[in-house]
């Protein structure tokens, strides 16, 4: 029995041009073409690092933190070096807000008693932290403190990278008896413990902000030799690296044209681990009394003062604690983000 869907050739014939449609054009153009932008390996790590909510986060808050405390240089509630013997001790005060221990009332013999009318301060002034022992707005040190202590942080960890850097890079690309040397040299310096380094350092030299920087960077530049050695020792066996070395490109073009810029998302991630180490050293330094000097404040020199008031004065030691702990929390948040935008192995 005959298909009643096969048509014969001449009603094939009958039916019109104008019953058929050319098919959409499907070529292998089509199925190659690519959906999604190129990208470079430094835009693919930020688009990376977007998506990190915790790094994003701590990038606006430490820009934040970083851009009051320049700010503050020339726009500072009070003179954080000016004392007032009759200010002493003033708890917080904040205008509009009526709570106790933020309104200028603190508890003596078991009454609220208003500091602020015992003391006679002016009643359009305001400490918003409070003071110290010496009549000096706690919030003006507050600021001082952070400024020093980032700056001295980053300026070591700039030494940091200028000497780790350089010296793996040198130890790692010439090998054999040099790199023997170097470290050797390097297992004789990390032997010693850092704060013993440290103290000896800041014995030897007058108290102050260079002292602490040069004790800092005596050993905290080890571990970037180090990571800078093995990712050069990684790398100079490439084939892009042989390739320079057969053309007659010297050492230094290889390093600095080829290896570095290939281990600069390491180089970024340990220096970013290392401000939080150097500002806690800073602190720890000027806490046991070996960092800075009055008038100058950070906040290890902070956090001394209020340890010695803690039972009766607590805010005076808790503000500049939780500032430090914020800080360091916050640098390690950024540098965990960085790690995973780097990591081009990293799923999304």
């Amino acid at each position: 029995m005959e298909n009643s869907n096969h048509l014969s050739p001449k009603e094939i014939e009958a039916i019109p041009a104008s019953a058929f449609e050319p098919l959409k054009k499907e070529t292998s153009d089509k199925r190659e073409e690519i959906a999604m932008p190129s990208l470079t390996f430094m835009q693919d790590s930020w688009r990376r690092l977007k998506k990190n909510k915790a790094a994003v986060f701590s990038i606006i808050f430490l820009s934040i933190i970083i851009l009051v405390s320049v700010v503050t240089i020339v726009a500072s509630p009070h003179d954080p070096t000016a004392q007032n013997v009759k200010y002493t001790n003033l708890p917080p005060k904040i205008p509009g807000i009526n709570i106790n221990g933020l309104n200028g009332y603190s508890e003596v013999g078991g009454k609220l008693v208003n500091k602020y009318e015992q003391a006679g301060v002016p009643k359009d002034t305001y400490f918003y932290l409070g003071t110290d022992s010496l009549g000096r707005d706690l919030l003006s040190r507050l600021f001082m403190g952070t400024r020093i202590s980032l700056l001295i942080a980053f300026i070591a960890a700039s030494l940091d990278i200028i000497f780790g850097v350089t010296y793996g890079l040198i130890s790692g690309l010439f090998g054999g008896r040099v790199d023997n040397i170097m470290q050797r040299i390097l297992e004789i310096l990390s032997g010693i413990p850092n704060l013993v380094v440290m103290i000896l350092m800041l014995v030897v030299l007058e108290p102050g902000i260079p002292s602490i920087i040069a004790a800092m960077a005596v050993t905290n530049w080890i571990p970037m030799a180090r990571i800078v050695r093995a990712q050069t020792m990684k790398l100079k066996d490439q084939e892009f690296v042989l390739a320079a070395t057969t053309l007659g490109e010297t050492k230094s073009k290889i390093a600095f044209k080829h290896i570095l810029p290939n281990i600069s998302s390491v180089i970024i991630i340990q220096m970013m681990f290392s401000i939080p180490s150097a500002i806690f050293f800073e602190a720890f330094l000027s806490f046991i009394g070996l960092g800075l000097r009055p008038p100058a404040a950070s906040l290890g020199t902070l956090l001394s003062d209020g340890y010695k008031t803690f039972l009766f004065l607590p805010y005076q030691l808790w503000i500049p604690a939780v500032t430090l702990s914020v800080i360091m929390i916050g640098f390690n948040l950024l540098a965990d983000g960085l790690r995973d935008a780097f990591d081009p192995k990293m799923k999304e």
